[in-house]
């Protein structure tokens, strides 16, 4: 692990998705799982997220788009708060959503809703 680039990343990740839930991430992590959240930190988070070719908030309409054709709530719900934090509109999160039942599903978009309508309950918006 690169510690410059896992202090990045770090960083970045926090400001998008609150330090809050970024510390709670690691405080139960052991010698396990610690090293994927390094990698997940170092890599995506610095690597990734930090490269200048895309802005935080296309990169987190990408991810709810991405994570939606997966359908991953847990991660979906986390990145609905991000996409907020980086400035993406509610309607700008069901145009996504819009756009992924015809691609990915209308199960799948509606699961998206429903988590994002939860995460929007929590953040009072």
């Amino acid at each position: 692990m690169n510690r410059e680039s896992f202090e990045k990343g770090l960083k970045t990740r926090r400001e998008v998705l609150g330090a809050e839930y970024v510390d709670d991430s690691f405080k139960d992590t052991d010698a396990f799982d610690m090293p994927m959240q390094e990698l997940v930190t170092e890599y995506g988070w610095n690597e990734i997220w930090n490269r200048p070719g895309l802005d935080r908030r296309t990169r987190s309409i990408m991810n709810l788009s991405m994570l939606t054709a997966l359908n991953r709530p847990h991660e979906l719900k986390l990145h609905v708060r991000g996409a907020i934090n980086n400035g993406v509109s509610k309607e700008e999160i069901s145009e996504v959503f819009l756009q992924t039942a015809i691609y990915c599903g209308i199960p799948a978009a509606l699961d998206s809703f429903r988590r994002a309508k939860e995460v929007f309950k929590e953040m009072g918006i």
